[in-house]
């Protein structure tokens, strides 16, 4: 008997004059992969396949770890997606750009604990939701470079860039994220009580 694969493709409409907000906002969430004890899921069908771009369930940390915080500025930062292999092992690489105003001793210092680590960073879109760049399947490439800027004109900034191979291009992360101040949530709603 021959396997049934179902056809998961849908109809992808847009309606005209709809608005799809470019970019990422102010402040973004990053944590080391070690510090993360089970991941929230993906929903596969019975062949593997992933059927859905977001997160169920919640990141769980190790005892006393939080999700740090890195003031970006939004207008020089960004994630892209694009597809890398070949069918049918074909995945994407997701790529954060994020640019840090300062260069002073803490952005400096990112540079050592973020070059030789795998993390894993939470970004917010324009809408108000959180993606995820990083998965727990690959690790991930994170690269800090700092620009002291040139003349009295030029600008002095702090770049961090996080490569990440996963299943979909930035899954969305609807859950809850523990920060050292307090709970967001991934869906941009308000952190119960």
């Amino acid at each position: 008997m021959a396997e049934q694969c179902l056809n998961l493709q849908k109809s992808l409409g847009w309606c005209e004059g709809t608005p799809v907000l470019p970019g990422i906002r102010r402040r973004l969430y990053y944590i080391a992969k070690s510090m993360i004890v089970k991941w929230p899921t993906l929903a596969k069908d019975a062949n593997g396949r992933t059927t859905t771009a977001t997160y169920e369930g919640n990141f769980t940390l190790v005892a006393d770890a939080e999700w740090k915080h890195i003031d970006v500025l939004p207008s020089k930062s960004q994630v892209q997606s694009e597809a890398q292999g070949e069918k049918p092992s074909q995945t994407q690489l997701n790529t954060l750009t994020a640019v840090h105003p300062g260069v002073g001793d803490e952005a400096t210092a990112a540079a050592a604990y973020m070059n030789n680590c795998d993390n894993i960073f939470l970004i917010q879109d324009m809408s108000g939701k959180f993606r995820v760049v990083g998965c727990e399947m690959y690790d991930t490439d994170t690269t800090v470079a700092q620009d002291l800027g040139q003349g009295a004109t030029g600008t002095a900034s702090t770049t961090i860039t996080c490569k990440a191979t996963d299943v979909v291009p930035a899954p969305f992360y609807p859950g809850e994220i523990v920060t050292e101040d307090g709970v967001v949530m991934g869906d941009g709603s308000a952190a119960e009580e």
